[in-house]
């Protein structure tokens, strides 16, 4: 895996795939009490452990962060699930009725996130409708005050500006609702098969710096599966710089959490009385299991925690935005905001306490002009990926697929902007680093799902002990 990204995903589990290395006192394991879930020890040339990372998030983050979550300026996120597929045409439509999205009526959601959605607090709340309308008719309008109209030239300089990475989803169009994400949560829906495929095949295949040559293990679009072509793709991937293998294991990091989240909230039993959901450990182990796999299910738990290190590193990295006495998580509801801000800081204080994060300082870290086109190819494919996400047929399936790549996007962003938040002023708008409503929105809740994952994990582990 590299000396310099090592310490961040290691040999997570190998002891637990032990094959047929049994004393003939013991029985044989059966699937179901194979450790599929146990991945466990220290990550390679760091005293980071997987220990340490279930510890903190389960007990620590996990149970505020839901909290947090739940409130109405996390819960309700603007969405266009009618943009057309940029690729190809040929889409099928989910028909099933768990992959229809539910949005808001106009009633539903607190006036307070209405009326700034576009702009990212409070602080600039006073200025919008001016900034906005200035906005509209296409100029500064020169009777503005000088403050209005610096932030006009601002912001549209923001929202056109090069360090976002991720393709913006038009808010303003008339076919971008409000969506409650509680009240339209993600699980299976039964989404799968060559559609399925096709949309994650077009993600590792065209957009993970990868030739065609070179096949991924147990892809199912791809022929001729074996032993060989696993170590070739692997030896590929080792010889990769360390910004493209990173990428790589964000996808499949993603990937898998999604694939967690899918087995944990199964459809168990639907009748015209009741639909149940719960843990479908066949559909996990299916996924994870290391000898049911051939050893890919534990790559990627490893790339999940991972991803997981990675958000949890741009969490740390973004609280000076959130600590200024000008921000606000505003909804309308004062008192609310006020309590919401505050657990907010709780939370991502309780993130920098973490004494294991990773050093991103080996990204881009060469030659400046090559390390500047390799940050751009690195953003442009993970844009591209970003606009994938109009290509899924299952509707509730795109909602949470562009929220997770915004998430992590949004997280890009922070990570390759440390010297813009570092000079941000301690009061009054931020103009040189800004987040959006709807990149906050995105950024908790995607690494809300991935702090979900980690915790489901803990749940299947128990789940399979307790298999005879």
């Amino acid at each position: 895996y590299g000396p310099r990204w090592g310490f961040l995903i290691g040999f997570l589990g190998a002891v637990c795939l032990l094959g047929s290395g049994h004393s003939g006192q013991e029985p044989p394991e059966t699937a179901a009490q194979r450790c599929s879930a146990r991945v466990s020890g220290y990550l390679d040339d760091c005293t980071c452990d997987v220990e340490t990372i279930d510890r903190f998030n389960n007990y620590k983050l996990f149970p505020r962060l839901q909290k947090l979550l739940e409130s109405d300026y996390f819960r309700y996120y603007k969405v266009n699930l009618k943009r057309p597929c940029p690729f190809w045409n040929d889409i099928s439509q989910c028909g099933r009725r768990d992959c229809a999205v539910k949005p808001c009526q106009s009633d539903e959601v607190p006036d307070g996130i209405k009326s700034a959605s576009y702009k990212y607090s409070e602080e600039a709340n006073n200025l919008i409708e001016e900034c906005e309308q200035a906005e509209r008719l296409g100029a500064v309008d020169e009777s503005l005050s000088e403050e209005t109209q610096k932030a006009v030239l601002q912001w549209t300089k923001h929202d056109d500006s090069s360090d976002n990475f991720c393709e913006a989803d038009d808010i303003q169009s008339p076919d971008a609702e409000y969506v409650d994400l509680l009240l339209n949560p993600e699980r299976y829906t039964g989404y799968k098969g060559p559609d399925a495929w096709k949309i994650w095949n077009v993600i590792y295949e065209e957009n993970c710096f990868k030739p065609q040559t070179i096949k991924r293990p147990l892809n199912p679009l791809a022929s001729g599966q074996g032993k060989n072509k696993e170590n070739t793709f692997y030896s590929w991937l080792e010889g990769l710089c360390v910004e493209k293998r990173a990428f790589y294991r964000l996808i499949s990091g993603l990937h898998a959490s999604i694939n967690v989240h899918l087995s944990a909230r199964y459809l168990l039993q639907d009748t015209w009385l009741e639909k149940k959901w719960g843990h479908n450990i066949t559909e996990f182990q299916q996924r994870f299991d290391g000898i049911l796999t051939e050893g890919e299910g534990p790559r990627r738990l490893k790339n999940l925690y991972f991803l997981y290190l990675i958000e949890l590193r741009a969490l740390s990295k973004v609280l000076p935005f959130f600590e200024r006495p000008d921000f606000q998580l505003f909804t309308g509801n004062k008192v609310q905001d006020a309590e919401n801000k505050m657990l907010l800081l709780d939370i991502l204080h309780e993130v920098k306490s973490f004494p294991l994060h990773f050093d991103e300082n080996s990204f881009f870290a060469g030659d400046k002009k090559e390390a500047n086109k390799l940050k751009e190819d690195f953003r442009l494919h993970f844009r591209n990926i970003s606009r994938i996400m109009d290509c899924v047929g299952c509707l509730k399936c795109r909602l949470w697929g562009k929220l997770q790549t915004q998430g992590l996007g949004t997280a890009l962003k922070i990570l390759f902007s440390e010297k813009l938040i570092a000079n941000m002023p301690e009061s009054g708008p931020s103009y040189e680093f800004q987040l959006t409503r709807q990149e906050i929105v995105s950024l908790f809740n995607a690494f809300g799902r991935i702090s979900t994952s980690v915790t489901e994990l803990e749940n299947f582990r128990n789940l399979l002990q307790n298999i005879h």
